[in-house]
């Protein structure tokens, strides 16, 4: 999927929401977002939303915003795990001597890394 490089929150939508994903855009004012039955329909859905945000203020001639510039970019999300996929990061963490955040924050860096190669 290409995003243009604009980094995206995916969450699971609760069941009083109606279910589902939601992906959300944060550079963008307002937030562009989208969301899906799935994971992959939530970005795919997300990639359509934003590329007829860009579209927009292509065709306004607006400067759009610099990824991961925008506001409400912190550096800082909440992640909802299963039981046991916690307790797996929590005994590697252990493990290699550091903290669950930062092995956490280093095998997303890997997982990505790796994606973008391909």
């Amino acid at each position: 999927m290409d995003f243009h490089g604009y980094p995206f929150e995916l969450s699971p939508l609760s069941d009083e929401d109606g279910g589902g994903w939601l992906i959300v855009f944060p550079d963008f004012p307002g937030a562009v977002m989208s969301d899906g039955e799935t994971p992959e329909e939530a970005l795919a859905n997300g990639r359509k939303a934003l590329d007829c945000v860009i579209a927009v203020y292509e065709e306004d001639g607006r400067v759009l915003p610099a990824p991961g510039e925008g506001p409400g970019i912190s550096g800082k999300f909440n992640l909802r795990t299963p039981k046991r996929l916690h307790a797996m990061l929590n005994k590697a963490a252990k493990h290699e001597g550091v903290s669950m955040n930062t092995l956490a924050v280093a095998l997303l860096a890997e997982g990505l890394g790796r994606r973008e190669v391909r």
